[in-house]
């Protein structure tokens, strides 16, 4: 066991020569760059999370001084050797107003100019209290405009204002809708929470995409899950396709970068997090439709916008989210540096000019992997409709350590202590 988790980490690390870097355990051409006196101290919120890890480490290998801040004292994007200082906060759900100030104390005390929230929780939190961060940089929009885009009915409506292709959609507002659309519904369908993040009664509760192949299993799902039940939610045609990533960095509505890629694993099976992608040219109708979409609200900073693509090359609009996404290591990989694009719009700098994105780079999150082999495996959470990749092409799936396009999302050879970090929590559980 001990051998097999050492030639997982070994092979894991292996470099690919793209985006600047050369071979395994060479740094980078601007990793040796002096820190300039105009490098501003930046805030990462959500250092549990992949994409403030991700953000740790371009910040810190371009000699930014990085401070990350999570409810947890020991965190992903704390372990890497690219953080200078660490703090936590009260949770933002159960203790608001402590997480509102001890965020603003920690920034004046440390002297940080930069934030970025990773979490869709902590972006609404500082976002809709702006006015007591007035003192930083928060290279967002504005509150109301992230809401809009959360608001899965409200995004909808937009989009097929605007000739956006999404799916056949009823919005659920009590049991009553649910009865009237029955007749009329095509199985498999998608339940889908109006917001990913619901507030009741003071308590927020991560709210996730179900699936249900009959009117009984439909019946059955939201009798499970309270927020289904006590809250409006859409229920959509399922759309079989691959999902396709649009990312972009806008500067009050101008295009300033952009990337793609497919997810070739996600956990749960179903539909949910990247575990597994590359980075691949942009469909162009789902490119037209994404810019259309960020243009006409005006969007300023990072938006992901995630398409369904069918077999004939149709985008479905899926969701839009405006803050940071899981597999953002990729698009760093692949030559968009989202995260030093950012701080640069943020600090005044002027914004360095992208030419393009290598495609083909596959960046892989190896737990998140193993997490999707075991629910394969177990049959478990596996999309609707035809049966999923037999048992065993998917363990040889996964046990291909060999390709060399593709990089371990965690396991750095130059900052190996957040993967280490990460596999021995994911060992205690």
């Amino acid at each position: 066991m001990i051998g097999l988790l050492r030639a997982i980490t070994e092979l894991s690390t292996q470099h690919v020569s793209l985006a600047g870097e050369s071979s395994k355990g060479s740094e980078p051409a601007w990793a040796d760059a002096k820190p300039g006196k105009s490098m501003e101290k930046i805030l990462i919120l959500d250092g549990n999370t992949r994409s403030a890890l991700a953000a740790t480490r371009s910040l810190g290998r371009r000699k930014v001084p990085v401070v990350v801040a999570d409810q947890m004292k020991r965190n992903l994007a704390s372990a890497s050797e690219y953080c200078g200082d660490s703090f936590t906060y009260p949770s933002p759900t159960a203790d608001l107003q402590g997480f509102l100030s001890t965020v603003k104390a920690e920034c004046l005390h440390r002297g940080i100019s930069v934030i970025f929230p990773m979490t869709d929780i902590s972006m609404a939190a500082v976002l809709k209290h702006r006015d007591e961060f007035q003192k930083f940089q928060l290279p967002f929009v504005e509150f109301l405009t992230f809401e809009a885009v959360s608001d899965k009915w409200n995004l909808l409506g937009v989009a097929q204002r605007l000739n956006i292709t999404v799916p056949q959609t009823h919005y659920i507002s009590d049991s009553r809708s649910l009865e009237r659309v029955y007749p009329i519904l095509k199985f498999p369908v998608v339940l889908k929470p109006y917001r990913s993040m619901i507030w009741t009664n003071g308590h927020c509760t991560a709210a996730s995409v179900k699936y249900a192949e009959s009117a009984e299993e439909l019946e059955a799902t939201v009798a499970q899950y309270e927020y289904f039940e006590r809250n409006p939610f859409l229920i959509q045609e399922y759309i079989f396709g691959q999902a396709h990533g649009i990312f972009s960095l806008y500067n009050q509505g101008q295009l300033v970068a952009s990337f793609a890629h497919r997810r070739l694993r996600e956990n749960p099976p179903s539909g949910g997090v990247s575990v597994f992608c590359e980075s691949v040219e942009k469909n162009p109708e789902a490119w037209r439709m994404a810019r259309t979409l960020l243009e006409h609200i005006g969007w300023h900073g990072v938006a992901m916008v995630e398409f369904k693509v069918t077999a004939d090359g149709t985008p479905y609009l899926m969701e839009v989210n405006g803050r940071f996404w899981g597999s953002l290591q990729l698009a760093i990989d692949a030559g968009v540096d989202f995260p030093w694009l950012l701080y640069q719009l943020a600090t005044g700098k002027t914004v360095d000019t992208v030419d393009g994105y290598a495609t083909g780079v596959r960046s892989r999150w190896l737990l998140g992997d193993l997490a999707w082999l075991w629910k394969v495996l177990a049959r478990n959470e596996l999309p609707p409709g035809p049966r999923f990749p037999k048992r065993t092409r998917s363990i040889f799936q996964f046990l291909n350590f060999f390709d060399s396009h593709t990089r371990c999302e965690e396991s750095r050879w130059h900052d190996m202590k957040p993967f280490l970090f990460e596999l021995a929590r994911f060992v205690r559980r």
